[in-house]
């Protein structure tokens, strides 16, 4: 455990940053959950607005340095390429 003043303070910090952090992922993961279900569903509609709602919340985290800008593309990609998908067939 951390002795000094300013060490206290920065893993108190630490602290209230994981949990905002916590939070910030599980919106994510939510989101994503939405966009494969109505990918699931065939709904090509209702896919493409949740996938609207999913890239605003990725990006979000990424501004905010809840992950990283990659892995934000990584996951956009790969949902968009999903709900590309059922609108071809």
């Amino acid at each position: 455990m951390a002795n000094h003043k300013s060490a206290l303070k920065r893993a108190r910090q630490n602290d209230i940053e994981k949990f905002r952090n916590m939070g910030r992922k599980t919106r994510i993961k939510s989101a994503v959950k939405e966009v494969r279900a109505a990918i699931a569903g065939n709904s090509r509609d209702k896919a493409i607005e949740t996938l609207r709602k999913a890239q605003i919340i990725i990006q979000k985290s990424v501004s905010n340095g809840a992950i990283h800008k990659k892995k934000a593309s990584r996951k956009i990609s790969r949902l968009t390429r999903q709900a590309n998908k059922i609108s071809k067939s």
